[in-house]
């Protein structure tokens, strides 16, 4: 039988439940253990597929094809399992579930409540994560204990870990010490406070993690686990840390794995921790770094491209390199000053999205690092909008275009490639999960991934139109990765160029920290090989000039 751990969190919310949920995980598969992560998300969306990127961040998509939150993505990384769409949960998707069944008859004209139909529809969600394999399930509760929202699923935690015994089930809460500047100490309250809510609810932590701005001391380590009846080793400082990879070092350092096998009963060696020990340490002692440029729509939020930035520092800390990362609104990227915004870049980003606005700004970094040599990775709508530019720019179709954003478009070099009715679910027209591709013999994709069939995460709806594709490779465009019914173009890249690669896919979640993904490795080597020539070019005409 699997153990299962739940991650709550009080005081304020975007304390980091996620990174100690994904860092526990990193910690007790470091001894051995199959572990399997999942986040409770309390809002009703049914999945995040269709909420806004500015209020939400990124969409995360696993290999079955779930649009889920992007913690799934911390989860992922820290961890290296692949999830499924079964680790998310939301509200919206339990209340469906149920309404659903009600109109069947399953409950044989019960009256449908909260209590046993709700939280029982949740149990069944955490149950059977813990039936796909798992040592040990550890499920985040979204939100904070406060939040109305999120009160049927720590109803559930709370029912639950009465089902199982409490030998099986541990609750980890994670809170905020505050510092005050005016009177120079750290504040314990809030975490008093936190505590005695989620106590209200009938949970009592066995494990706080505390959350805060510097190192706290042993003395108010005591006075948390005196004033919320906590053991003292079982009050894990967790200080603000400036790399998430350090994080369960830390966690480690302050015997957070020790306290949960040893409640629950887990038998196991120490944790091997020298290779991710290492990969930090290799990135910490970085000196020399690459300027990478995003361009994209939702720059605002950095969140709605987590996925792709982390994997830009995992390419980055492979090669000894700290990432100078630049944000881009491609909106703004019009008439002749748009140049300007790409002068001082090693590379160009252009990630996925959806809708017209930002799309000619993305088409007009591409050019400029088609023209001017930039090396240049593309994500799905990123491949996208390279197929448009290069049609414009090398074949001459000034009016090409995509369906999406010009349905009369004379030139629909992106199209919808199989008949699509418009349906309300959204979310049920899209190519979504796992899939793979043939990558071409001789090609730059092929060489770095080092083999000829490979598979990666898809979202999207437009696929490049094939009436078209004799003309771009006959222009210098070469299609580098095809469906294996050859019939989707999965990689595109141009023959006479350092580096300009682009794919329909989302390589960005499948990227590890320990395991970077052949494509960021790639660009970030090309981003260096240009700066280094940069470097080079202005010591000389230094050295003319002196």
């Amino acid at each position: 039988m699997a153990k299962y751990v739940f991650v709550t969190g009080g005081v304020v919310s975007s304390l980091g439940k996620g990174i100690a949920a994904a860092s526990l995980g990193r910690l007790l598969k470091a001894r051995g253990l199959k572990v399997i992560n999942q986040k409770l998300d309390p809002y009703i969306n049914v999945d995040p597929g269709t909420m806004n990127p500015f209020q939400h961040g990124e969409v995360f998509v696993t290999d079955d094809g779930g649009e889920t939150d992007l913690d799934l993505g911390h989860y992922e990384r820290f961890t290296g399992e692949n999830l499924r769409r079964t680790s998310n949960v939301t509200s919206g998707s339990v209340y469906l579930s149920v309404i659903q069944k009600e109109r069947r008859g399953d409950y044989l004209g019960d009256t449908v409540q909260v209590i046993p139909h709700i939280t029982n529809e949740i149990k069944d969600r955490v149950r059977r994560v813990g039936q796909e394999g798992a040592d040990v399930v550890i499920t985040e509760v979204g939100g904070t204990v406060g939040d109305i929202e999120s009160l049927p699923f720590l109803e559930t935690i709370r029912q639950f870990g009465n089902e199982i015994g409490r030998e099986n089930a541990l609750f980890v809460h994670v809170t905020l010490v505050p510092f005050i500047a005016t009177s120079d100490e750290l504040k314990t309250k809030p975490t008093q406070h936190s505590v005695a809510e989620l106590r209200s609810k009938g949970i009592h932590p066995d494990v706080i993690i505390v959350r805060s701005d510097r190192d706290i001391d042993e003395e108010i380590r005591k006075k948390i686990s005196l004033f919320c009846d906590v053991s003292p080793e079982a009050v894990i400082a967790a200080p603000d840390a400036s790399d998430i990879y350090q994080v369960p070092l830390d966690l480690n350092e302050g015997g957070l794995d020790d306290v949960v096998c040893d409640r629950l009963n887990i038998i196991t060696g120490p944790p091997n921790l020298d290779a991710w020990s290492a990969m930090v340490d290799k990135a910490a002692s970085a000196t020399d770094e690459v300027t990478i440029g995003i361009v994209g729509k939702y720059v605002d939020l950095p969140d709605a491209y987590l996925s792709v930035v982390e994997s830009l520092r995992h390419g980055a800390a492979a090669h000894g390199l700290n990432l100078d990362l630049k944000w881009i609104p491609s909106d703004e990227l019009t008439g002749l000053l748009a140049d300007s915004y790409f002068e001082d870049l090693d590379g160009i980003v252009v990630p996925g999205g959806f809708g017209y606005r930002g799309v000619e700004g993305k088409i007009q970094a591409i050019r400029y690092a088609r023209e001017q040599r930039v090396p240049f990775l593309g994500l799905c709508l990123g491949l996208q909008c390279a197929v448009i530019e290069f049609a414009r720019g090398a074949l001459g179709l000034a009016d090409a275009n995509s369906t999406e954003f010009d349905p009369s478009t004379p030139h629909p070099v992106i199209d919808l490639m199989s008949s699509q009715e418009d349906v309300e679910d959204k979310g049920g027209t899209m190519r979504l999960g796992l899939y793979a591709a043939k990558l071409a013999e001789g090609s730059k994709v092929r060489s770095m991934y080092g083999e000829e069939l490979v598979y990666e995460r898809h979202r999207h709806r437009w696929e490049v139109n094939n009436r078209y594709r004799s003309d771009l490779e006959g222009s210098g465009m070469r299609l580098s990765g095809l469906s294996p019914d050859d019939n989707l173009v999965e990689y595109i890249e141009l023959v006479d160029h350092p580096y300009f690669v682009a794919t329909q896919a989302h390589p960005e979640f499948r990227s590890r920290p320990d395991d970077p993904h052949p494509l960021f490795v790639g660009l970030v080597e090309a981003a260096s090989r240009l700066r280094s020539g940069r470097d080079v070019t202005d010591a000389a005409e230094e050295s003319v000039s002196s």
